[in-house]
C-alpha cells in the first residue's frame, strides 16, 4: 500500500482497504473512498476527510483529533476512537457505534446522528446544535456543557447522562429517557418534554425545577 500516494489525495478508490494502525496525520483525503475499510487504531489526527466515504468502516480505537470528517459515516464502528476537537458538521452517522468515544469539544451541527450509540462516551463541552439525534442511545454518557439547542432527541436514551449546565433550549426530548439523568442547572428553555420519562432526574435549578 502506497501511504504517501494515499497521503496526498492521489488515490481516491479505498474500499474494504486495510489500513490498520498506519500513520497518516494531517493527510489529505477529501472525498476519498474508504468505505468498508479497517481503519482500526489508525492515527488520522489533522486530516481533511471531506465528503469521504467511510459507510461501515471501522475505526475502532482510530485517533481523529481535530480532523475534518464532515463525511459519510453510516454504520461505522468510532468505539473507543479519539474524536477529540473534531468537526463532523452535517456529517451522516445513522447507525454508528461511539461507544466510549472521546469527544469533547466535537462539533456535531446540523448532523444526521439518528440511531446512533454514544453510550459512556465523553461530549463535554460539544456542539450538537439542531444535530438528527432522534433515537440515539447517550446511555451514562458525559454532556456536561454540550450545547444541544433545537436538537432532535425524540425517543432518545439519556439514562444516567450528564447533561449538567447543557444548552436545550428549543430541543425535543419528547419521549426521551431521563431517567437518572444530571440536568442540574441545563437551560431548557422551549424544550419539549412531552412523554420523556424523568424518573429520578435530577432537575436542580432548570425552568422545570422551577415550575414544580
Amino acid at each position: 500500500m502506497d501511504l504517501e500516494a494515499i497521503r496526498h489525495g492521489k488515490i481516491q478508490e479505498l474500499p474494504g482497504a486495510d489500513l490498520e494502525d498506519e500513520a497518516l496525520t494531517q493527510a489529505y483525503l477529501a472525498q476519498v473512498n474508504l468505505s468498508g475499510a479497517n481503519l482500526g487504531g489508525i492515527d488520522l489526527s489533522g486530516a481533511n476527510m471531506q465528503s469521504a466515504h467511510l459507510d461501515g468502516a471501522n475505526l475502532l480505537g482510530a485517533t481523529l483529533i481535530a480532523t475534518d470528517l464532515r463525511a459519510s459515516l453510516l454504520g461505522a464502528n468510532l468505539v473507543r476512537a479519539n474524536l477529540k476537537s473534531a468537526d463532523l458538521r452535517g456529517s451522516i452517522l445513522r447507525g454508528a457505534n461511539l461507544m466510549g468515544a472521546a469527544l469533547s469539544r466535537v462539533s456535531l451541527a446540523g448532523a444526521f446522528v439518528n440511531g446512533s450509540n454514544f453510550s459512556e462516551a465523553n461530549l463535554q463541552g460539544g456542539d450538537l446544535r439542531a444535530a438528527d439525534l432522534q433515537g440515539a442511545n447517550f446511555q451514562g454518557a458525559n454532556l456536561k456543557g454540550a450545547n444541544l439547542s433545537d436538537a432532535n432527541l425524540n425517543g432518545a436514551d439519556l439514562s444516567e447522562a450528564n447533561l449538567e449546565e447543557a444548552d436545550l433550549r428549543g430541543a425535543n426530548l419528547g419521549g426521551a429517557n431521563l431517567e437518572g439523568a444530571n440536568l442540574l442547572c441545563a437551560e431548557l428553555e422551549n424544550t419539549n418534554l412531552k412523554g420523556a420519562n424523568l424518573e429520578n432526574t435530577c432537575l436542580v435549578g432548570t425552568q422545570a425545577d422551577l415550575e414544580r
